[in-house]
């Protein structure tokens, strides 16, 4: 099966929070980093759920986790980019979660229209 827009992009990103975590363990940042790893890699695992999800139902609830798991990101970057342990990367990162919400958004809209 091919892979889909949001599956890479989700993918992609949560291979950047973990850079990002393993830079913050150097920094000795140790909650804001698990909060960030758990979110943020927790995206793609809900969308590689919904795409194995056994009925429609099922999709549109795993993937709006996902969006929500999104939202709460961007909770935890916004807070990291305020606080003095701002990385440069962090900005580039929020508009990559930017994306990635109003793709899912997109699609839980749509797939809750469906059912």
């Amino acid at each position: 099966m091919k892979e889909s827009i949001v599956q890479k992009k989700s993918f992609q990103f949560s291979l950047h929070i973990i850079s990002l975590y393993k830079d913050l363990q150097i920094e000795k940042e140790f909650i804001v980093s698990r909060q960030l790893l758990r979110s943020g890699t927790s995206i793609g695992a809900n969308i590689e759920e919904a795409l194995a999800g056994q009925s429609k139902k099922d999709f549109a609830a795993k993937m709006a986790i996902s969006s929500k798991e999104a939202r709460e990101i961007k909770y935890w970057l916004r807070l990291l980019k305020e606080s003095e342990l701002t990385l440069l990367y962090v900005n580039s990162l929020i508009l990559e979660i930017d994306e990635l919400i109003k793709i899912l958004t997109s699609i839980v809209k749509t797939s809750q229209k469906k059912n």
